[in-house]
């Protein structure tokens, strides 16, 4: 069961210190406090966790400081849609909106390799109007002698060029907790010129400890990447993890699906499930069509697979797109193969707009019946 409390409640109240007092007093009954930061007002959610079905909602809404009371029957208890369709749905981070009505690209690096690449890069994505990007510093592979990124060595030049070239938000895997202090460090010390979504790998996504380590920060949001061989349903339970240890600022990622069926694809593309996972959670979508498709491959219609590819997801809602580029694929140290040219990058960005514009008409032709 979820309180949620009147905007901008005030925690030194007597009205506020009654409630918690009563709710504490509760047989089998746990309060966590979660507070929602917009820009004009705080929404403050208690969570009831325990046996809430001997709970009376009208009790519950009778007392001091709540405005209205959610009864929590599905899994997803933090994340989930439920009946209640009036709690945020969005977030903004470092002056960037994310939510299931936005749609933000992230186009840059798989693997950090070369400042002279990353400033390439950096420089392209500015000339097109973009803000955010995607980084690679902390690289898992699946063979160990293959390259594991630079780490922390290369932090401190990626967000001073990141912040010369008005990129906003960088997502960057991370594989272990300490990489988060890492992150921190390099930011606070190069005077926090961009922000970073962290995100965690489809091979961590079940990697629990990970996932309540990196749900324990609060400053950074989360992009969780789908399992590559395990149901989504296993696949929301993690981000439900890191939500129950406080961090809601969690984008849900479509990377594919480990299979031959989809062959000659890397990955089974799973993006049907956009709406689906929009449907039964308040998360944006993200969706890779990098890892997805893998190749640079070109259909007789002249649109690379992974143009195709991306459209698909974007017409069916996704709000992000990761994307591999690169301005020497050939020379690149981790998944050249796949990535674009940055001659591609306006080109892959008008077709995004076109599927999303699509988009846009289909939900308002839905509207009107």
């Amino acid at each position: 069961m979820i309180l949620i409390l009147h905007p901008n409640v005030d925690k030194k109240s007597d009205s506020y210190r009654l409630l918690l007092q009563h709710l504490e007093a509760l047989p089998d009954i746990q309060v966590r406090v979660h507070d929602e930061h917009g820009t004009e007002q705080t929404l403050t959610e208690l969570y009831l966790v325990g046996n809430t079905l001997a709970l009376s909602e009208d009790d519950m809404s009778s007392l001091p400081c709540v405005e209205r009371v959610v009864r929590i029957s599905e899994e997803y208890r933090i994340l989930g849609r439920h009946a209640d369709e009036q709690r945020p749905s969005a977030f903004e981070y470092n002056g960037v909106k994310f939510g299931q009505d936005t749609l933000n690209v992230f186009a840059g690096l798989c693997a950090v390799d070369t400042p002279e690449h990353v400033e390439q890069m950096m420089r392209a994505l500015q000339e097109n109007g973009q803000v955010c990007t995607r980084m690679g510093a902390y690289k898992p592979r699946t063979n160990p002698y293959s390259f594991q990124g630079h780490g922390k060595d290369c932090l401190p030049w990626v967000f001073e060029l990141a912040g010369q070239y008005g990129i906003r938000v960088i997502a960057m895997e991370i594989t272990h907790e300490s990489h988060v202090d890492e992150i921190n460090n390099a930011l606070e010390k190069t005077g926090r010129p961009t922000g970073v979504l962290l995100q965690i790998g489809t091979r961590n996504t079940q990697n629990f400890e990970l996932l309540k380590s990196v749900g324990r920060q609060k400053v950074h949001p989360v992009l969780l990447k789908r399992g590559f061989g395990i149901t989504l349903e296993e696949s929301l339970n993690a981000a439900e993890y890191l939500a129950s240890e406080g961090n809601h600022k969690v984008i849900f990622g479509l990377r594919g699906m480990k299979t031959n069926m989809g062959d000659p694809h890397r990955n089974f593309i799973d993006f049907a499930h956009v709406p689906v996972v929009k449907r039964l959670t308040r998360m944006p979508v993200c969706i890779d069509p990098s890892h997805s498709v893998g190749s640079r491959d070109r259909a007789p219609d002249g649109l690379l697979d992974v143009m195709h590819v991306t459209a698909q997801g974007v017409i069916a809602g996704a709000n992000m797109v990761l994307a591999d580029f690169h301005p020497a694929p050939e020379k690149a140290l981790v998944d050249g193969p796949q990535a674009l040219l940055l001659s591609e990058l306006k080109p892959f960005l008008d077709d995004i707009a076109i599927a999303r514009e699509a988009y846009l008409k289909r939900c308002a032709r839905a509207r009107e019946g």
